[in-house]
Parts: structure tokens; sequence; C-alpha cells
């Protein structure tokens, strides 16, 4: 069978967001990639607010590019007495309603999971918040270099010092929490599958990353001492992390045992005899004493370009890479060969994009335009069942 014939998992499914800025856009583009029709409510005249961060990409903005396409644009003004027969109608159909508005706002709208649950028993209501539904930090704005500070994530990240801490250069709360709220989403169709009832999804961006802060939490776990900030490199684990070879370009190198301690030592480093060193024979003393041995293997990269230290890393097995820069990605020799990039449409004309990561033999991933801001509001408003005249009207009057 042609795959391009073949049906998607989430094909039929339908998805209302009341969504902005990244968390909640990336976990429904992640559900239109799998063939769900998302409909992207968003506010007349302005739109989700990512639209406006840059315009990097050919005018538009790089984080909307990233988290938006194959979606339809929808505007509406949620806070008009119309929206909410709009909304109704487009709830009738909807599988699942997806929202990371302002804390309280879905609530005051009457969205809340309590408020559409009787009326729409198979809804699912997935709600995206920084804190969480409850707790004293409910109402608590939050960012995604906020959510970072309270998850403890920089205390890890930048280099040693307080003054040294350094965040995440992409959204890892938004996309930790976008994650979760998709993984959810999808246990939720499962489980109305067998039991014909949708479910409230309550998503914290605070727990999402925390999730994630798993082994630093733990190498903390009763008082003891935390991972010190390392830079680029592990933490408790050495050598591990960049170096620079004689031609000045940086090698990201990473050895997980002694048996690749000693091979390091005897094909990299030329100096088997290091391996039995008392500084150096546990990982445990490597780390305590990483700068003694940064200086060895500097020296000995000294006289090598990236390249001929890479060859010898590979012939002694011994985990490596490339220091990209985001040039360097986008020309990735193994995203090439393996065919990764393809073209989407946009308001601007035609993207790269990347495929979602992973790759099934049955079916291929729905890659549908970028939409313009109010792009669909025609079509989606006949489909619930408005005539023209009624749609001239919401245009009119600022509904839409």
């Amino acid at each position: 069978m042609n795959l391009k014939d073949s049906p998607r998992p989430l094909d039929g499914i339908t998805v209302v967001s009341l969504e902005h800025a990244i968390a909640a856009p990336f976990c429904t583009r992640q559900l239109a990639d799998l063939g769900a029709r998302v409909i992207k409510v968003e506010r007349p005249q302005v739109g989700d607010f990512a639209r406006n961060y840059d315009e990097r990409v050919d005018g538009l903005a790089s984080h909307f590019v990233w988290t938006n396409r194959s979606k339809q644009s929808l505007t509406l003004n949620v806070k008009s007495a119309e929206a909410d027969e709009i909304l109704e109608r487009l709830l009738t159909d909807a599988d699942v309603l997806v929202q990371n508005l302002a804390p309280g706002a879905a609530a005051r709208l009457g969205l809340s999971f309590e408020a559409l649950s009787e009326r729409f028993p198979r809804l699912i209501v997935c709600d995206i918040s920084g804190y969480g539904a409850d707790g004293p930090y409910q109402q608590k704005k939050a960012y995604d270099l906020l959510i970072q500070s309270e998850a403890g994530f920089l205390s890890t990240t930048g280099q040693p010092g307080d003054d040294g801490m350094a965040k995440a250069g992409c959204s890892i709360a938004d996309i930790a929490a976008g994650m979760y709220a998709y993984t959810h989403i999808l246990s939720a169709l499962i489980l109305r599958d067998r039991t014909g009832q949708g479910s409230h999804i309550d998503i914290s961006m605070l727990e999402s990353l925390v999730e994630w802060m798993g082994y630093p939490m733990y190498y903390a776990y009763q008082g003891a001492e935390p991972p010190p900030r390392a830079g680029a490199s592990h933490a408790t684990i050495y050598p591990y992390g960049p170096f620079t070879a004689g031609d000045g370009q940086a090698v990201m190198l990473g050895l997980q045992n002694e048996r690749e301690w000693y091979a390091f030592c005897d094909v990299v480093m030329k100096n088997a005899a290091l391996a039995s060193d008392e500084r150096f024979n546990t990982n445990s003393l490597r780390s305590a004493n990483r700068e003694e041995l940064r200086a060895l293997i500097i020296q000995a990269f000294s006289h090598l370009s990236a390249d001929e230290v890479i060859a010898r890393l590979e012939e002694a097995s011994i985990a490596n890479a490339h220091v990209n820069d985001m040039h360097g990605v986008w020309e990735h020799p193994q995203l090439e060969a393996r065919q990764r990039w393809v073209g989407v449409q946009s308001p601007t004309g035609k993207l790269p994009a990347l495929l979602p990561p992973g790759r099934s033999n049955a079916f291929q991933p729905q890659m549908n335009p970028i939409p313009g801001l109010g792009e669909n509001n025609s079509e989606i408003l006949a489909q619930l069942g408005y005539g023209l005249e009624r749609i001239e009207s919401f245009k009119t009057s600022g509904v839409i």
C-alpha cells in the first residue's frame, strides 16, 4: 500500500485548542502530525502572540513555524456573546479541548471540564499551566525560564559558581509539558475507547520538568551534595564533554566504563600506562581530578586535528560527536541521508520542516500548511452550519 493513502492513527479526531506560546501548540502540532484535525482558536487581529516573537523565517516567527503546521486557524473573540454559540458548535463534534490560557481564564469562559463534561461526556479536556490546577502556586504566572528556575534545572547548567548558571537554549519546560500533554491525550483517547467517557488532564510545567530532573535529584538524595555545574561536561562522569583539538575545533566525547577508559588511554591518547595511574583509575577519581586529566587530554590532542581525534575515537569505539551550530544541523549528513526534511506551505511560501521523530512503516505523518491568522474562518464556520450572511456579520462585529 502507498503510505500516502494509508490511514493515520488520529484520522477523524478533532482537537479544539485555545493556545498560545509553545507548550499547548507543541502538543497539538504532534496530534496533527498523527492525522488529527486541529482547530486553533486565536484572538482577532492579534492571534497567538508567538506569531510576533520574531520574523526570522521569511517574515514568520521561528517559534510559530515550528509548532503550528497542519492546523486550521479560527479567529474568535471568546468574550463576545456570539462566541459561546460558536464554541458550543465546535465542541459538539470535538474529541479534545486543549488550553493553556492564563490561570482561571478557561473556567471563567465556561470551558472547564466540570462545566463541559455533562453536555459533552466524551470530550477530553487538557489544561496546561505552569503549576497545576491547585496548590499555593496555582495562580502564579509561569514562563519557560521561570519554570527552569523553580524546577532546579538552572542549578545544574552553566559554569561552576552561583553566578555561572545558564538557561537551556530551547524552551525545555514548555517542551516537557507539551510532550506530557500529548501522551496523556493519546492515553485518554485509548481509555475512552474502553469506557466511552472523556477525561480531564491537568498538566503542570513544573511537574513535567521536575520529572526530567530525576538523576540530579536522586544524586542529592537526603541532603547529599548536588551535582556541580560543569558547563558542557558531565557533572559526575569524566572524561565526558568537549575537548579542543590542535586546529581549534571542539570534539565531544564520552566514556561510560573502565573498558572504554583503557581503550581511550591506549588508542586515543597513545599512553596505555595512564589507564592505571592512581589519580585516574576509577570514574570517581577521574571526576575528582578532572583538571589534571583535562590538561593531559588537551596536550595529547594539541598535535591532532578534530577529524584526526574523531578517527582515533572511532578506532577505540569511544562515543563522540561534532559540536555543531545550527547551520551544521541544517546540513547534517545523517538527516539528509534519512530524508528527514520535507517542505510545508506557509503564508509566505514553502518552508523546510523536519519530519516528526520516529518513522513508521504504516503511515506518513500529516505535513500540511502553517495557517495564516484566521485563514480558515469561513471554512470552519460554514461547516458549523453558519451561512454567508451570518459569517459576514461576525466579521463586521469583530466576533471573528
